[in-house]
């Protein structure tokens, strides 16, 4: 399942600059998030999706580039942004 308008725009809204930032590096980390963990429940119940856990495997590789990427650009950001998605590193 996909994540809802209503779900994606209390993610903008939380972790954007304001309720149109959905652009920020933040805001897509945070979405991917969401995404992630709804696959990864999918993926509990239909083990055999084998299409579902390819696009999950991506998810997954481009929410670490945008973690990558924003670490080296703000720290204090990366880390705040990780404990406060519940995201081991």
């Amino acid at each position: 399942m996909a994540v809802t308008k209503e779900k994606k725009a209390q993610l903008i809204k939380k972790f954007g600059k304001n309720e149109k930032d959905s652009g920020a590096t933040e805001v897509q980390i945070a979405i991917l998030t969401e995404e992630i963990n709804e696959l990864t429940e999918h993926l509990k119940v239909h083990i055999h999706d084998y299409h579902s856990k390819r696009g999950l495997l991506k998810k997954v590789g481009k929410r670490r580039s945008l973690l990558d990427y924003l670490k080296a650009k703000d720290v204090v950001s990366y880390r705040k942004l990780i404990e406060e998605l519940n995201i081991r590193k």
